[in-house]
């Protein structure tokens, strides 16, 4: 018997869907805490602390541009951590972008503000800021991948939908922890309150540590590893034979920008002069969006799990690029009942559709050994993009900001993208895992066949699931 042949014939590792969904749950909820509460403080207090306020226009322009610097540094952070999650295992990687994501976030909040360093300020704010980017660079892909590889062979949406679930509680948590921030008096606000958030990342970083810390390797991985050995060089195999899957991923990707518009340009045009809305309130209404979005996001992914990925990811696309727009509009019309209604189904419950499913759709376009650059580099490239969205949204508003139907015209063309990569990608979600990624009738599918790749799911079938 052949090394190979023993390896084959050994018991796989035992998976752990329930403490990985858990493990990518906790750890993303509490890494996009951190990533969150930039953007809160990026609308609302970056341009009065670190620029200059003789312009508030420009100051509101280029705090929001740092927002999008973050984005900027994700392609880089994809390449380098993609390249290890690969080489190493998704677990390192998920230990190590915690940290890097926390230490950088407490850092922002003991930065000295302009008035007291000058120019310096906003300059090692953007280094910061650079840090979270790469770190959010791994954070995703890696947590994505561990959940889908831990997943049963029928459930793997629902599982792999916990990564999205967690971003979203972290976004939630951060928007909570902003409301009575913003409620402090301007003179503290700017102080010393708005810092507070920031320094809770110590809290975060070590209590995700020692959660993830404990959870074993993908047994999909390991079994690369012991049979076929890992990829030497995981981005020369990506770009030679999944290159097209690559670019999907990319502009499947942008619809990262119907988060961002929502998150951060609209909390931004709906508090401005403008149209005078409270900031508290549009605070809350991101809330309770999150709070649906939590509910809807596992939905969407069973029911992805029993029509298929493609229709209910484009329910999200071609959905968000119509929601956007009404609640755009729904923000012109300086009504909060009208803008609580729509946002909460924009953000809640439409783009949902998409978020929720797109670990499991994405994820499953590569095999296991190219799995987490595939993901990192197609989804950190067009999120980068869809992080600039803001600083665009901002320049096309016009000086009052508040040219509203030019940026949903910019959403809508940023969404058609992801509609074409539902149309265009495979459909997956019948497919066994061990053949993921792989062409059917390539060596390696009649291999993976071989090796009993479809027994899972002939199990389930005969047991009626």
């Amino acid at each position: 018997m052949t090394v190979h042949e023993a390896a084959d014939s050994a018991p796989p590792p035992q998976a752990q869907p329930r403490q990985a969904a858990l493990g990518a749950w906790i750890g993303s909820a509490l890494e996009y805490y951190d990533f969150f509460i930039y953007g809160s403080a990026a609308a609302l207090i970056f341009p009065k602390v670190f620029f200059d306020t003789s312009d508030p226009a420009n100051a509101a322009l280029l705090s929001l541009a740092t927002f999008g610097v973050a984005y900027a540094a994700r392609p880089v952070g994809a390449l380098f951590l993609g390249h290890l999650g690969d080489r190493l295992g998704r677990k390192k990687i998920m230990l190590s972008t915690l940290v890097m994501m926390g230490v950088s976030t407490f850092l922002i909040g003991c930065l000295p503000t302009r008035h007291e360093i000058g120019a310096v300020a906003p300059l090692l704010l953007v280094l910061l800021r650079v840090l979270q980017g790469i770190s959010a660079a791994g954070e995703q892909a890696s947590a994505s991948s561990m959940s889908l590889e831990h997943a049963p062979a029928h459930h793997r949406g629902y599982f792999s939908s916990f990564t999205l679930n967690g971003t979203q509680a972290g976004q939630l948590i951060a928007t909570l922890v902003f409301i009575p921030v913003t409620q402090l008096p301007d003179s503290q606000l700017l102080s010393w309150g708005w810092r507070v958030p920031f320094w809770l990342s110590a809290v975060v970083a070590v209590v995700g540590y020692f959660i993830r810390r404990n959870l074993r390797e993908t047994p999909a991985f390991a079994q690369q590893a012991d049979v076929e050995g890992v990829a030497k060089l995981p981005l020369v195999v990506l770009f030679r034979d999944h290159w097209a899957d690559v670019l999907r991923v990319v502009a499947g990707a942008l619809v990262a920008s119907v988060s961002t518009l929502f998150t951060v340009w609209a909390l931004a045009y709906a508090t401005s002069d403008s149209v005078g809305l409270g900031r508290t309130g549009m605070l809350w209404t991101g809330a309770l969006a999150n709070v649906v979005a939590l509910g809807a996001i596992p939905l969407w992914a069973r029911l992805s799990d029993r029509i298929g990925r493609k229709p209910v990811y484009l329910i999200g696309a071609a959905g968000s690029a119509v929601m956007m727009a009404l609640y755009l509009w729904s923000i012109s019309t300086r009504q909060f009942p009208l803008v609580l209604v729509v946002g909460v189904l924009t953000f809640g419950v439409v783009y949902s559709a998409a978020n929720g499913i797109w670990p499991a759709f994405y994820g499953e376009m590569f095999p296991t050994k190219v799995r987490l650059s595939g993901m990192a580099v197609g989804t950190q490239t067009g999120f980068a993009l869809s992080g600039f969205a803001v600083t665009y949204a901002a320049h096309i508003a016009g000086p009052a900001g508040d040219d509203w139907p030019a940026v949903a015209l910019f959403s809508a063309l940023l969404c058609i993208p992801p509609v074409i990569t539902g149309i265009t990608a495979r459909e997956t979600h019948r497919t066994p895992s061990e053949q993921l990624g792989l062409r059917p009738g390539a060596p390696a599918a009649r291999a993976a066949v071989a090796r009993g790749a479809s027994a899972p799911f002939e199990r389930e079938r005969q047991l009626g699931r």
